[in-house]
């Protein structure tokens, strides 16, 4: 990214949003903390309207692109799922029409989500990447603006978690976020930067999706296929050249948990807390519980970025460990 969100440009897409998206709650929860020796705080951005925190970045993005262009009839995305409610959700509060395109065997229950929101859904190939190609060309077909997974008025939107959580825990030392594409990532810190914070940012992915974890260590982009089948929301196979810049500069470390170390949170967390976390939405708790030694006597968040697990996935992870 050239540059992050300022505190003002946080504050004004705050109050852009607030009048569809109350603040997320962040809680301390005794039964998920027991036995990890340090203060966790968890961040629910599974209690948006979508069920996760993309809604923030596609919400300013609209706002944005309908000022720019206001001659705009409607957008397309490629998605495994909460970027395109997302994106269906703003389009629709917009009077755009939405064209969503997934890879086959995609989250039934995401399908639904987006066709519920207005969108048209068009299922092709059979990973992101596929369906991210084939966006781009019924983008040129149809005269519809692409939405991108990635950029910076995202960026703007979902800051706003990162702000409301450092307003509502002081002196966090450390934060761990799950990264995708790395929109959320980049908002966390740019929260942080516009605050003057130390906190250490974690960026969290799957074992079997570790194209920024490779790329964070060699320093350079590196390509790797995702085969996660638990974390879609973070089935990245290549990484946002902007955003891994702002991550190889920002993260303190990244870390990785494999999908039965996922499967395993979701259930704790399900457990403890009577929420619903998604694969990518636990990967921050499976991450902190794995690397609990090195987070003693601390205090540490979490984000929880989405809740919209699949049953079948649900059900999987009721029987984890």
């Amino acid at each position: 990214m050239d540059s992050l969100p300022t505190l003002s440009q946080i504050e004004s897409a705050k109050a852009l949003i607030r009048p569809l998206i109350r603040e997320t709650p962040t809680y301390r929860w005794p039964l998920l903390e027991a036995g990890l020796g340090c203060e966790l705080w968890l961040k629910h951005e599974n209690h948006t309207p979508v069920g996760a925190f993309k809604i923030r970045g596609g919400l300013v993005y609209m706002h944005e692109l309908t000022r720019q262009q206001p001659d705009i009839t409607g957008v397309i995305a490629a998605t495994t799922g909460n970027h395109g409610q997302s994106i269906a959700f703003a389009a629709k509060s917009h009077g755009l029409r939405a064209v969503i395109v997934v890879p086959h065997g995609n989250n039934p229950e995401k399908n639904r989500a987006m066709r519920s929101l207005g969108a048209e859904l068009i299922e092709h190939g059979r990973e992101f990447q596929d369906a991210l190609e084939f966006s781009r060309e019924l983008a040129a077909q149809e005269g519809l603006h692409a939405v991108p997974s990635f950029h910076p008025w995202l960026v703007r939107g979902v800051a706003t978690y990162g702000m409301e959580l450092f307003r509502s825990v002081a002196d966090l030392d450390a934060v761990f976020v799950p990264i995708g594409l790395g929109s959320g990532f980049c908002g966390v810190v740019a929260a942080r930067e516009a605050l003057g914070l130390k906190t250490k940012i974690i960026g969290v992915v799957s074992e079997h999706a570790p194209t920024y974890a490779l790329s964070f260590q060699q320093r350079h982009p590196i390509e790797q296929p995702s085969t996660t089948k638990i974390a879609e929301g973070v089935a990245c196979k290549t990484p946002n050249p902007e955003a891994l810049a702002q991550v190889i500069s920002s993260a303190h470390e990244i870390v990785t948990v494999d999908d039965d170390e996922t499967l395993l949170a979701m259930r704790e967390i399900l457990q403890a807390t009577h929420n619903v976390a998604e694969g990518a939405g636990a990967l921050a708790f499976a991450a902190l519980k794995k690397h609990r030694e090195q987070w003693q006597n601390q205090r540490v968040a979490c984000i929880l970025t989405g809740g919209n697990a699949s049953m079948e996935i649900l059900q999987r992870s009721m029987n984890a460990g």
